[in-house]
């Protein structure tokens, strides 16, 4: 009874990535995972190939709801889409820090507007996303022309974000601790590019497993291939920390 109470503690600090291609895909993963108190991660392929309407779904099958968007535009248009999407449900939402000050602070806004109108129970929390967990330090500086360590980067990235208001990031486990030094421990770290050991990295450069990850300071870790792509999902999720 202890171990299994353990087991769904650890589940919540997870995020299973759903990227699937359909809404029968997302819907089976659902119903496998199902009671575990898991996150699922509904991003940019199953978004576009279902619609908002998914998110309603999986809130119904009493999941919480990571929207991973990464929105990146002008301050106006970031802020009206936010509007949109804090009514359908979800939880959490990624938008790119390096949109700037003016336009993650009119998300937040925005996000404390919609629950106030609705009179919700909480509010859509914004994620700023740092540096891409595929990217490394070369592709840093030789493709985009950044003059400061990747690792700067990110803090960099993450302070300008938590100035303007937002609840956290994404970033690298590899990042987690010197975020944590710097942005103390309310601001939550949101950790892609999780494998346990032994996995495949696939395209992810900078990995780490989920004790590492945990120990290091993130708040949640996102998991995808290796749990959705597993003959037992559930079982996959409850193995993980193995």
């Amino acid at each position: 009874m202890e171990q299994e109470g353990a087991i769904q503690e650890n589940a919540t600090k997870v995020m299973v990535a759903l990227d699937v291609d359909s809404r029968e895909k997302a819907l089976a993963l659902a119903d496998q995972l199902q009671g575990s108190g898991c996150w699922l991660k509904v991003g940019m392929e199953l978004y576009n190939a279902t619609g908002a309407s998914i998110i309603k779904e999986l809130k119904e099958k009493g999941f919480s709801v990571f929207l991973d968007l990464k929105l990146h535009d002008i301050p106006n248009t970031v802020e009206r889409a936010v509007r949109v999407l804090a009514g359908y449900g979800a939880d959490m939402l990624t938008i790119h820090c390096s949109g700037g000050y003016d336009m993650m602070a009119r998300a937040v806004q925005a996000t404390h507007e919609v629950k106030e109108q609705r009179n919700a129970a909480k509010r859509m929390k914004i994620i700023g996303i740092t540096v891409l967990t595929s990217l490394d330090e070369a592709r840093l500086h030789e493709e985009l022309g950044v003059s400061r360590t990747l690792q700067n980067q990110v803090v960099a990235l993450a302070e300008l974000g938590q100035r303007a208001g937002i609840d956290g990031v994404v970033a690298s486990a590899q990042e987690s601790q010197i975020l944590r030094e710097h942005l103390g421990p309310d601001f939550l770290v949101i950790t892609p590019g999780i494998r346990p050991r032994g996995s495949e990295t696939h395209d992810q450069a900078r990995t780490l497993t989920p004790k590492e990850a945990l120990g290091a300071g993130s708040s949640y870790l996102v998991v995808g291939r290796p749990i959705t792509q597993a003959a037992n999902p559930r079982q996959a999720l409850e193995h993980l920390w193995d």
